[in-house]
């Protein structure tokens, strides 16, 4: 059996960054999946449950609600190793594209103050899952060390 895309890239050289995965189409249309890598791959702490939880509901309410994105936001959720999370978008774009998008959204999450949407039992199978201190930590963790300064090095995988 053939490896998948993200199985392919080294992970030992992934800095924390905002990588293009992939571009598929559908229907003929554009679908770009973005790797949005928080933590260095085995070489960092992966990030706890709790913390991935709230970034998701956070920023898929973010992203849902982006007056420029809104529409295109197919998905936004963790990575099973913990070290990231996929965005798909409809359209096909560079990881340049979507820095301010980012920048946005992570400061939305490092700001973020008052109940989290969608923490409720009826709303979430897992509402209690919760870590808001530590999701705005690595927001703005990715947002210094990452996002607010970018160089190509974290844009486009390495080889």
């Amino acid at each position: 059996m053939e490896k998948i895309t993200s199985f392919t890239i080294n992970h030992l050289k992934l800095l924390p960054g905002v990588y293009v995965s992939r571009v598929d189409y559908v229907a003929g249309n554009p679908v770009t999946t973005f790797d949005l890598r928080m933590t260095a791959p085995n070489r960092e702490p992966v990030m706890n449950t709790a913390e991935m939880h709230t970034i998701e509901h956070l920023g898929a309410t973010f992203l849902r609600n982006d007056p420029e994105f809104g529409e295109k936001d197919i998905y936004f959720g963790p990575m099973g190793c913990r070290t990231g999370f996929y965005l798909v978008l409809a359209g096909e774009y560079k990881s340049r594209d979507i820095v301010p998008l980012m920048q946005r959204m992570f400061t939305f999450i490092a700001e973020f103050e008052g109940d989290i949407p969608g923490a409720a039992a009826r709303d979430c199978g897992n509402y209690l899952d919760q870590n808001l201190g530590m999701a705005k930590y690595l927001a703005k963790k990715y947002l210094a060390e990452v996002l607010n300064d970018i160089t190509d090095e974290r844009l486009i995988y390495p080889k």
